[in-house]
């Protein structure tokens, strides 16, 4: 293949993949679409005088092929459903910037229509200008206007509304585990918001809540009866890291790997737990 070509797609690599994965919420998705974007690049690329805009088109689209296949699967989906978890080193820069890649975030734009989702995230997260938008989607101007705004009352409250040091968010973090490894409810509670909330993604492959946990009490209640039933799970091993941005934790258990991500909240305590435990959006970490 021409040098020139290769290097053009190369340029914009990253981009593809940082476009698909907020699409899709699946790393491992997000690779299958820039690699059939490369094989769409190579067989039509020689023509084309706007590569940027020429990838980005074609990337979407395989989105929203994806997503339209995938809509009876998510639908019959068992148990909260949960991105695939984007996990970066501590010792490593962010790659993303943590609002753009939430988990909060990304569960907003699962609630919108696959092309709110691509308008909202080529306009508002990319970048693109309305007319780029709306070439690359084949609709008027005015429509991917009238997109944009609904998506946008979607997500205006799903942005990270509170930072914290990465020293303190994975004290917070170091304490969870503490806490857990003794068994130690009480000490669970204090590190838990009132409102918080705890989501935990099994896939009906491994056990997992069924529902969203609401409430400090209720989640709480569940590990109480983990606890009562089996004995909260033994982590013998993990490693801290960022997950979707948030301080969070792998984990290494006997029935296979899991991350959890932490959602700090205003008071310094924890406002949401999202925990993945499906084997299938697991494989890229093991």
């Amino acid at each position: 293949m021409d040098a020139a070509l290769t290097d053009a797609f190369e340029v914009n690599r990253r981009r593809l993949h940082r476009l698909a994965y907020r699409m899709l919420g699946s790393v491992s998705e997000a690779e299958d679409v820039v690699q059939d974007a490369w094989l769409r690049w190579a067989r039509a690329g020689a023509g084309v005088t706007d590569p940027a805009a020429w990838l980005v088109r074609a990337a979407t689209r395989l989105c929203l092929d994806r997503l339209r296949a995938a809509k009876v699967e998510r639908a019959a989906y068992r148990g909260p459903w949960l991105p695939e978890p984007l996990i970066e080193p501590l010792a490593e820069d962010p790659l993303e910037r943590a609002e753009d890649v939430s988990v909060a975030f990304l569960l907003a734009l699962e609630r919108l229509s696959p092309l709110e989702r691509a308008v909202f995230l080529l306009h508002d997260v990319f970048d693109e200008d309305y007319a780029a938008v709306a070439g690359a989607l084949d609709r008027s101007e005015a429509a991917v206007r009238q997109l944009a705004s609904r998506a946008r009352e979607h997500v205006r409250e799903a942005r990270p509304r509170f930072q914290v040091s990465q020293d303190k968010a994975m004290q917070l973090a170091h304490a969870f585990v503490g806490a857990m490894a003794s068994a130690d409810l009480s000490g669970l509670t204090g590190l838990l918001a009132e409102d918080a909330i705890m989501v935990t993604d099994g896939g009906g492959k491994r056990k997992a809540a069924l529902r969203v946990m609401v409430g400090r009490s209720d989640i709480i209640a569940l590990l109480e009866g983990l606890r009562w039933r089996q004995g909260l799970p033994t982590i013998a091993q993990f490693e801290t890291v960022r997950v979707n941005g948030y301080p969070g934790l792998l984990l290494h258990l006997a029935d296979g790997p899991e991350t959890i991500a932490f959602e700090p909240g205003e008071d310094g305590r924890i406002a949401a737990i999202y925990a993945m435990r499906n084997p299938e959006k697991l494989r890229h970490v093991v």
